[in-house]
Formats: C-alpha cells, structure tokens, sequence
C-alpha cells in the first residue's frame, strides 16, 4: 500500500525545520514526514561552504521567534547557523522525521480523493507517497548549479575557476592571487575572508558597485543587556533589530539620496585617503531596490585598507590564460577566479505539480497571501523577505499553516483552496531589482494589485494579517 502522512515538508533547512517544529507544537495528532534532497539539516547552511560564509541578516531575527539566538554575534558565520538549526531539530525531535537523500520530482493533485500523490527519488529508485496537506520549504534557488555568466576565453584560462556553491574542500589559496567576480553578499564575504586567511592578494571585480554598509559583529544592545535573564532580553534585542531595520528600509525608499549619503558618510572614515568611493561603491540604484551588503565590523574595507584587497570596476572583455583582460585594457592576474555571480531561482525544488491531470505553471498563478497559489489546494511554499531576514516570513507563514489546519478541522474541511479572482489585476511578485529575480520573472507567480493577493514586504503588516486576523478571510474556500 502507498504510505500516507497527513502534512508533508519538502526541505530540511532554516524553514522546512521551523515548519515541522511549529506543526509538532501545534498539531501533535497529525502525521508528518520531511523530505530532504541532500544528506544534511541546514539547507543553504549547510550548502555553502565557501571562506567566511555568514548571515547577512542579523541573528536575532534570523533565528526563530520561539527559540532565542543565545549568542551576542548578529551576522553568524554559517557553522553557527547550521549548529543552530540542527540543535533545533534534535530538541522537538523532528530530526528523525527527515528522510535524507529523499527528492521531490512531482506531485499531483487529485480532487475526488484530496489527496496529493509525490513522486520521490532515492538512491536512484523511485516511490510514492500521499499527503493531505504540502507544505513546500525548498527556498526558491537551485542547489545544483548557480547562475555563471558565459565568459568568453574562459577555457583559455590555465588556472582554477570556482563558483562559490561548489566550493572544493581541499582549495589552498595560500599566496595565490584571487580574482573574486561579483559585487553582492557572496562577494564582499569571500573578500575579506580570503584575504585573512593567507591569499597573497584578493580584487573584487565588479560590474557595477552595490550598497555596503559596515555593522558591529556583536550586536552593542544584546551586549549590554547581556545581565538580563534571556526570556527578557531576546525580546528586546529582537525588536530593536526588526524596528530599526523597517525604518532603515522605509526611509530608503522614501528618501533614497538621504540615505545614500549617509552611506556614503559611513564609509569615508573607513577607507585609505583618496580612495575613489563614488567609482567603486555608488550604485546607479536606489538603496533597497537591490538587497543590501552588510559586513561585520567593516572587515572588507579593513582588507582594501591594509592593501590585501582592492575592488576594481570594470566590464570584462575576456579571460586569458593567465587572468582577466577588462574593456579598459587592464589585465588583472589570477591564480584562482571565483565565479559570484548569483543564483539560479527554482520553486518547488524543481519539482512539476499537477491538478487533476493539469500541470500548474508558477507564473500563470496569482499568490495568495505569498503561501499560496490560486487554484492550487492544500498547498503552502515559503519565500522570506527580500528587504529583512528570511525567518521573519517563515516563521509567519509557520503559523498561518498552523492556524488554516485547525480551521480545516473546525469546518469538517478536506480540502481548502484559493480559487483565482479574474477582477483581480496582475503585478510582479517582487519589486526588486537583483539580477536573480530579473532572470527569473517567468517562473515565479505573479501578485495582486489588491489584498490579499498583493505581496508586502512589511513584517508588521503580514504580522497582523498573517498573525492574527481570521484565516476564514471570504476568499479561502474549505470544502
């Protein structure tokens, strides 16, 4: 016979293991099972291995509202956080409900029975399995493969070419000259770290600059309240991090050239004499239509302080067997060359979904509430802020589920959907600007013009929509 589980979690990292934990809290009756395509909890942190790997959210709203980051740090490095989440698991012992090396390659709807069949890989074989309820926490980017540019004279190079999320274990850059491509979070991590751990010299080559904002390490609040009893000063650290973050946001939407400024301000003190700031760190962009680079206690521009790094902003015109020749002429050489060059997006882990014989196309779907697809039944899938940390939105989107099985169990309800309203008019689902959501506007839903199908990016806005107000909203039907 098929096995059954009454909710099924597909993705073992920061959401998948906060979604079980929430669901064995609140609905210890239900069966539940979490697939895992690889063979590790932490998902991204435990994926990514590249030098200096760290949050770029900070920690206290980065870690779960109902289990507090006990640590001063605010931006963690990744071992940290895979500790944090593995830990997590193991205390509401939903680590033994992983099945690791287990992929989800389809699912498939079926009204007469309300019931979702999936289709899983493992150890090259297949099988299947049913569940009343799919709850999708595979993050949105593929875990195979990157986003890598066609650079051209790439086979000329005679050197190592990597991309930071296949990062080889056994690379030693001691000495070596590291051409670092890119300008995001992944970049000006890599930079610093690769400096301070031995490479003879490190150069970030970018395209064109992003916002970089330096931050303290360790969080002065949660230092200073470190005598408080933990139940008292998490809360507090917690919310600081969360108001201030919103007003930094809002205000550079508002007042986008205030804000640069200030940016600017922020980091004249921090880099040599002279140095040509508006070339190599002044986007054509306003702040936050493109997410911001934070760096811990300023470590990248220590590097092009000390003369261990320098960010070189250029086009390239190709490679060459000994490095990179740019369009200004320059060559830059290189022993290594790291390809941060973004991510590949990928809803549903690449899985296909069908209803009732149907397949179901992300992007000619409207996003309820930004959990849910129109049309779609008995499914929910996880996207995190673009403009604050990923948790604040899985930990919403954790209890909304929560609270949509306990009405589904009031009403006698099988089956609950967000039937499509064609009055409702259509917008993209994320106004930002970064290239991997660019590259990927065709795959993802769209969003409403108007409530509840419309995205926001506001933690305390979903906090009261998603938090508190009824989920029998008069657009949800439970049947």
């Amino acid at each position: 016979m098929t096995e059954h589980v009454d909710v099924l979690v597909v993705g073992a990292g920061l959401s998948g293991i906060g979604a079980a934990c929430r669901l064995r809290t609140e609905h210890p009756g239900r069966s539940l099972a979490i697939l895992e395509a690889r063979d590790a909890i932490g998902g991204t942190w435990d994926l990514f291995r590249y030098p200096g790997i760290r949050s770029d959210s900070d920690m206290f709203t980065l870690g779960y509202a109902w289990r507090p980051w006990a640590d001063e740090r605010a931006l963690a490095d990744g071992a940290s956080i895979r500790g944090y989440v593995q830990d997590t698991a193991r205390e509401y012992g939903v680590d033994r409900l992983v099945r690791f090396g287990h992929r989800m390659l389809a699912a498939d709807w079926d009204s007469s029975t309300a019931l979702w069949t999936v289709t899983v890989e493992h150890d090259g074989e297949t099988s299947q399995l049913t569940t009343g309820f799919l709850y999708g926490c595979t993050g949105y980017y593929d875990y195979d493969q990157g986003h890598t540019p066609v650079f051209p004279g790439r086979d000329d190079f005679r050197g190592t070419v990597i991309h930071p999320q296949h990062w080889p274990e056994d690379l030693d850059y001691t000495g070596k000259k590291v051409v670092v491509i890119g300008s995001g979070a992944t970049a000006v991590t890599l930079v610093p770290a690769m400096a301070d751990r031995g490479a003879g010299h490190v150069t970030m080559l970018q395209r064109s600059p992003s916002y970089v904002l330096s931050l303290p390490g360790a969080d002065p609040v949660a230092h200073a309240l470190r005598w408080l009893p933990q139940r008292l000063r998490f809360p507090l650290v917690r919310w600081k991090s969360i108001l201030t973050f919103r007003f930094f946001y809002q205000r550079s939407r508002r007042r986008p050239d205030q804000i640069r400024g200030w940016l600017r301000k922020q980091m004249l003190p921090q880099l040599p004499e002279g140095y040509d700031v508006d070339r190599h760190f002044k986007p054509t962009y306003d702040p936050w239509t493109q997410r911001m680079c934070f760096v811990p206690d300023g470590d990248l521009f220590k590097a092009i302080s000390r003369g261990d790094a320098s960010v070189v902003t250029d086009q390239i015109d190709t490679f060459t067997e000994t490095g990179i020749r740019l369009a200004s002429g320059e060559e830059l050489d290189a022993d290594i060359i790291v390809t941060a060059t973004g991510l590949k997006l990928q809803l549903f882990g690449g899985a296909t979904l069908t209803v009732d014989g149907e397949p179901v196309k992300p992007h000619e779907t409207l996003a309820y509430r930004a959990l849910m697809l129109s049309d779609v039944p008995n499914l929910a899938f996880t996207i995190g802020y673009t403009n604050a940390s990923w948790t604040l939105k899985a930990d919403l989107v954790a209890d909304f589920v929560c609270r949509l099985l306990t009405r589904m169990d009031e009403a006698g309800a099988r089956i609950v959907v967000a039937p499509r309203d064609p009055s409702v008019g259509e917008e993209r689902l994320m106004d930002f600007e970064s290239g991997y959501i660019l590259r990927a506007l065709d795959e993802l839903p769209v969003q409403g013009d108007r409530e509840p199908w419309k995205l926001r990016q506001d933690y305390l806005a979903d906090r009261r929509t998603l938090g508190r107000k009824p989920v029998d909203d008069g657009v949800l039907q439970f049947t």
